[in-house]
């Protein structure tokens, strides 16, 4: 057929288009949960962390201690001491970049620490960072930073464009790690004070699992860069900092890896008691929500806080909303947050095991994106995150229907008090 049959160029375009759309589906998924998931211990029990940790790849280590930032004001303070006392390596994953106070801010520091002679590595998701900024990235290359975008966007295999990586590590010296949720633009930054400045959580980490933070970034360093980093500069001996029993893993939908999946699957079917879930974009497929009505009708308390108003996706809460009538005739507690966006990912288990990271409770994460979560087997850590969940859910408002399946909105009691508390 010629290319001025059927429209021309304009025929070619549409089909084009079509592929492009198509390829979210076209992710070569080698592994597959077509069926519910029967764990055979409760999520509080040594016997689940045993059999959790070799399924999602690397076991849990002890030794670990884990910091939790809450909010701008802490976390890019943290990150940037960490970089500008970086001695020997610098490697740093992100999925948004932009040309803002703090992204100069960044840029700068791994531009310095790289002119003082230590190794900065960089990966940027090109779709993500698409606004980081000319200035910025000249200043990280002039300097000696060796930065590598993911899957560009002008490719050959348009499986590529929608498998984005989402990731947020920072890893200093090969002893240090950072993994949350928190992306590097202006609206991270601040206090979650206004609709302006969003509400989220990143982890300072040190101890053995260090080097399963490390291993993820080196899964797609070789994709883009693909020199192997190595030695002691990445890989120091690490010995124990804190109490904490953890495991790093990631999702990487084409290269076959269904751990978010699977992590999420685990939980929810191990729960016994409680499961807290606070999410940003919590559109879960089919067998999720199978998976949280029947964690319901056996008697769990199922709390879900999303993102009320403030949400930059409204598409997402809309087709989110759809499901909230079935959760919440099964029992499931729905909160909308209200004073600004909400970007937290965070699950909680029977009061013992804990994820936090950058996966969405959404099929972006599950069959798309690039993750990677830190697990945390441990009471303490967990009665850490479940303070901060119930700090949020204060905050929120409670989402009820009425008879007729309609959406009533339902402050609780604690909210107004609970309005001026400060954060943890």
């Amino acid at each position: 057929m010629s290319c001025t049959g059927r429209g021309g160029v304009k025929w070619i375009l549409r089909q084009a288009i079509w592929v492009v759309l198509l390829s979210g589906c076209a992710v070569n998924q080698k592994k597959k949960i077509d069926g519910p998931v029967q764990p055979q211990a409760a999520a509080d029990s040594q016997a689940f962390r045993q059999s959790a940790g070799p399924l999602l790849g690397h076991g849990f280590v002890s030794g670990n201690n884990i910091q939790t930032l809450v909010n701008g004001d802490r976390i890019f303070p943290a990150m940037l001491d960490a970089i500008r006392h970086a001695k020997r390596s610098v490697n740093f994953e992100t999925y948004v970049y932009t040309d803002g106070d703090i992204g100069k801010k960044l840029a700068e520091a791994l531009a310095q620490r790289a002119e003082a002679g230590v190794a900065v590595h960089v990966i940027l998701d090109s779709q993500g960072t698409s606004g980081a900024g000319a200035e910025n990235l000249s200043r990280m290359r002039n300097a000696g930073v060796v930065v590598e975008k993911y899957h560009t966007m002008f490719w050959w295999d348009v499986r590529r464009y929608n498998n984005r990586t989402h990731r947020k590590l920072l890893i200093v010296d090969g002893r240090i790690g950072f993994i949350g949720g928190v992306g590097i633009a202006d609206e991270w930054e601040g206090n979650a004070e206004s609709p302006a400045h969003w509400r989220d959580n990143h982890y300072k980490v040190t101890g053995p699992v260090v080097a399963q933070l490390q291993s993820i970034f080196m899964d797609n360093w070789l994709k883009t860069g693909g020199s192997v980093l190595n030695g002691p500069d990445y890989f120091p001996p690490l010995t124990a900092t804190g109490p904490y029993q953890a495991q790093a893993f990631k999702g990487s939908p084409q290269s076959g890896d269904v751990d978010v999946e699977l992590m999420y699957l685990l939980a929810i079917g191990a729960a016994r008691h409680s499961l807290r879930i606070e999410n940003a974009y919590f559109l879960p497929d089919r067998m999720m929500r199978e998976a949280l009505i029947a964690a319901a009708q056996r008697g769990v308390k199922v709390e879900i806080l999303v993102p009320g108003p403030h949400i930059d996706q409204k598409l997402v809460r809309r087709a989110s909303q759809r499901y909230w009538p079935e959760f919440i005739k099964a029992g499931i507690k729905m909160y909308e947050y209200q004073p600004t966006m909400v970007h937290v990912k965070l699950l909680i288990a029977d009061d013992m095991f804990t994820s936090v990271g950058s996966a969405n409770f959404d099929s972006r994460s599950i069959r798309l994106n690039d993750e990677a979560n830190l697990n945390v087997f441990d009471r303490g850590f967990a009665a850490q995150q479940t303070r901060l969940f119930e700090q949020d859910k204060r905050r929120s408002k409670e989402v009820k229907m009425d008879n007729e399946g309609a959406r009533i909105m339902k402050a609780p009691v604690e909210q107004v008090a609970g309005a001026t508390a400060s954060q943890l």
